[in-house]
Formats: C-alpha cells, structure tokens, sequence
C-alpha cells in the first residue's frame, strides 16, 4: 500500500511521498485563484470548483476565500451554502450533503497527528473521513474533528468543537460539542408563528 493509499485509508503515512506534496500545490494554486477572484466575476466561481473539489452539487455557493489539502477529497451535494474562510483539511474524503449551511470561520480537519512530540518529529500523519449530513447548520467559527459524522438536520453551535459524532436531528453546543436537545415540531411551530408577524 503506498502513502496515497493508506493516507486515503486513514493509517499513518508520510504527506511528502508518492506525489502527494504535488497534489498539495495545485490545489493550492486554485484555491489562491478562487480566493482572488473580484467579485464582479464570482459567476465563475462554480467551474472553479468544478476542478477544485472531487465534486459539487448544482446550485452550490462556497464563499471565498477557501482553503483545502487537496480538494478533490471533497464531495459537495446541491443547494449548499457555505460562508467566507472555510478551511477543510481533506487528508481523507469529506462529504457534505444537500441544503447544509455552513458559517463563516468555519474549520473541517480530517487530519491529526500522534500525540508523542518524539513521534510528531517522525513527519508522520493519520487521517478520519468527515461525513456531515444533509440539511444541516454548523455555526460560525465551529471546528469539526477527524472522524465525525453530523447527522441529517443536526444544527451546531457557533464556536463548537465537535470531536464525537452528532445524531440526526439534535441541536450540539460548546466546546467539546454535546447534544443540547431534539430538534422538535415546537420548532417549527415557533418558526412560523415568527414568519406570521
């Protein structure tokens, strides 16, 4: 198994071998060319991520400035917004589902490292894929760690760090992240009567 392969696999492997340093500038180069784009000229911004990110549903907007490892370890599902200064470390895949709302300052890592100085030293690295579900809100300047699943309609709090999975449908807040409560019909219900006035 070479270093890609067990990168990709979430076992130990070295960032500088078997072309993935390469990997590294070019995507690199077009998220500074995203990033710089004026913003008479965001109408280009979807084909830019067309050949950014591994794919991207239709009617999808990702703010820049944006910044990942590879960006082809990214899948993006349609109707996703996601907010200025997103930074996702897609040392393995990363999805992100339909109608997800993501805010701004927001950090996604897939990546970690050991936690020994002596072994950190060695250059060696691990990885978690990072699965956030459809129509999910993950508040601003929220990090979210290697290996977590956020589940479908789960909302975030702004400035969590979610280091353990969130079920579907929860609302998550603090710092490590915990489940506050269900999403409820109430919910809705106070939505409405909000839309009402």
């Amino acid at each position: 198994m070479n270093h890609r392969e067990r990168m990709l696999a979430g076992l130990p492997y070295l960032a500088d071998q078997d072309g993935l340093l390469e990997d590294r500038l070019k995507s690199q180069g077009l998220c500074h060319a995203y990033n710089q784009l004026p913003p008479e000229r965001w109408g280009e911004l979807r084909g830019m991520l067309q050949q950014l990110l591994g794919s991207v549903g239709e009617h999808t907007t990702m703010l820049p400035p944006l910044r990942c490892d590879y960006g082809k370890y990214i899948h993006v599902g349609s109707h996703v917004f996601t907010n200025y200064n997103l930074t996702i470390l897609d040392i393995c895949q990363v999805t992100i589902g339909d109608r997800t709302l993501i805010g701004p300052n927001v950090s996604i890592y897939a990546a970690g490292h050991p936690i020994a100085p002596e072994d950190r030293a060695t250059g060696w690295e691990y990885g978690a894929e990072v699965h956030i579900g459809k129509d999910v809100w993950i508040g601003g300047s929220s990090v979210i760690l290697p290996g977590v699943t956020i589940g479908d309609g789960a909302v975030v709090g702004a400035g969590s760090v979610v280091t353990r999975d969130v079920p579907p449908n929860t609302i998550a807040v603090g710092n490590p992240a915990r489940v506050l409560r269900e999403i409820t019909p109430q919910d809705r219900e106070a939505w409405k009567e909000q839309m009402e006035r």
